[in-house]
């Protein structure tokens, strides 16, 4: 705290010595003001605050960690699918669509002498294929699925002719016994078309 300076003053009475009476040096002090005292009391008082503040203080907790949620019982234990069995009707047009395809293989061969082989390789497919929708429908449809086999059993005997005499009249009677095996099965496919429409193959894996 600034401080104003003391101002002394000492005289001589009379000229000749000190005075009898007073005998004593007068001193003038000139004091600091009240406003001076009042501002540094303040200013003490706040410099005593703040450090008693600051050694009270206790240091501030770190934040703890957050904790990882514990998975529920429904993603520890998420429930198995279970795998989808096709409807019989599905099976039935599949088998259909199987079947369909390949009697439009079997149609579509070029038939002449050289070709015995492959007629008898599409035949073959057409009977496995009627006989699987044979055993989906459960003996439903009978009359046109014995008439498909009928007409197989017809080209059968049209290739076995051709093979044994390649002629042009074995060729001609192998186109019509393959004929007869498309009118057979698209009759047999035409009566299952409420369930299935057009009951078209479904496409190779």
């Amino acid at each position: 705290m600034a401080m104003e300076p003391v101002q002394l003053t000492a005289g001589v009475v009379n000229g000749s010595g000190f005075d009898d009476e007073a005998n004593t040096t007068r001193a003038t002090v000139t004091r600091p003001g009240r406003w001076r005292i009042v501002a540094a009391a303040l200013t003490a008082g706040l410099l005593l605050a703040a450090c008693s503040s600051s050694s009270t203080s206790s240091p501030s907790s770190s934040p703890s960690p957050s904790a990882t949620p514990a998975p529920t019982s429904a993603t520890a234990a998420a429930p198995t699918p279970t795998p989808t069995t096709p409807s019989p009707a599905s099976a039935v047009c599949q088998a259909a669509a199987d079947l369909r395809a390949s009697v439009d293989t079997l149609t579509h061969v070029k038939i002449g002498k050289g070709t015995a082989s492959e007629i008898k390789s599409d035949l073959a497919d057409v009977e496995a294929k009627l006989t699987a929708l044979t055993a989906q429908m459960h003996g439903e449809f009978k009359a046109q699925t014995t008439a498909v086999k009928s007409a197989l059993d017809t080209l059968k005997t049209a290739v076995s002719n051709l093979t044994a005499h390649p002629s042009t009249s074995t060729v001609k009677g192998v186109a019509t016994a393959v004929g007869g095996v498309a009118t057979a099965a698209s009759s047999l496919l035409a009566s299952l078309a409420p369930q299935c429409g057009s009951a078209s193959p479904s496409p190779s894996p």
